[in-house]
C-alpha cells in the first residue's frame, strides 16, 4: 500500500460518519490529497463507505 492510499483511507475513515460520506466531502478529500476522484471512490468502495448525495456522478 502506498502512502497516498494510506492517506486516502485515513481521511475517509475520519470523515465518514456511520459509513457514509457526501459527494462534496469525497471531492474535497481528492483535491486535498491531489488524487483523482476515482481513487477516492475506489478506496471508499474497498472500505465499504457509501458516497451519498452524488452531484456530478464522479463516484
Amino acid at each position: 500500500m502506498t502512502i497516498k492510499e494510506k492517506n486516502i483511507e485515513e481521511l475517509l475513515r475520519k470523515k465518514s460518519g456511520e459509513g457514509r460520506l457526501t459527494c462534496s466531502e469525497a471531492r474535497k478529500i481528492a483535491e486535498e490529497l491531489g488524487v483523482e476522484y476515482k481513487e477516492v471512490g475506489k478506496t471508499a468502495n474497498k472500505l465499504k463507505i457509501k458516497i451519498k448525495n452524488c452531484e456530478l456522478g464522479c463516484f
